[in-house]
């Protein structure tokens, strides 16, 4: 009787290892694999772009910066989000943050406006002073360049999304790399955004 529990507790115990190993070797394939998809993801550093005023504007003057990328519009009733957006802009922007401003007309057509007027109605209406871009697509068959790189987890080696309407907020970090998608009408007050700042 004792021979047969001695029996069954070594049995027990071999199985518990090699349970163990299986799940240590699983873990270490699960690391490898983002690890591997991490260096195969490209970063944002390989975009240039135009500004409002039509000057090039390139992101690799950014690198060591966490960036807030957010596409924006005029005429939204998410657009009251420009004076929270320069509030932290203000607060952190001499500490390696910055945010980037897109203007884009996808959503219910709220940003007809050219370039011109709309760098007029962020400076009049919110004393807009954080880089704003030329106005772009950011979603459909002219998407962006740059928003195929933020919603395409083939190229940001994240994950896929999809702008949902405006101010929708794409975190990127200090090594240029996608770090997480904020819903348009998360505030960017919230104090999950400025923790990650601060962080």
């Amino acid at each position: 009787m004792k021979n047969i529990i001695l029996l069954i507790l070594i049995i027990s115990i071999m199985s518990c290892k090699e349970n163990s190993k299986k799940e240590e070797k699983l873990d270490k394939d699960m690391a490898t694999t983002k690890i591997a998809s991490q260096q195969q993801a490209e970063d944002i550093y390989q975009f240039k772009v135009k500004t409002l005023s039509d000057e090039e504007f390139d992101f690799s003057s950014l690198k060591g910066k966490k960036i807030m990328i957010v596409n924006t519009a005029s005429k939204c009733g998410n657009t009251p989000q420009y004076k929270d957006l320069q509030e932290i802009y203000d607060t952190y922007k001499d500490n390696d943050f910055v945010i980037v401003g897109f203007p884009a007309n996808n959503f219910g057509k709220q940003e007809p406006g050219t370039n011109t007027e709309i760098a007029e109605f962020c400076k009049l209406n919110y004393g807009v002073t954080f880089p704003m871009m030329s106005k772009i697509s950011v979603k459909g068959e002219d998407i962006h360049p740059l928003y195929q790189f933020l919603t395409q987890k083939s190229k940001n080696g994240f994950e896929d999304s999809e702008v949902s309407w405006n101010f929708q907020k794409y975190l990127i970090d200090e090594k240029g790399h996608l770090f997480k998608v904020i819903p348009p009408k998360t505030l960017p007050t919230d104090e999950s955004l400025i923790n990650w700042i601060k962080s």
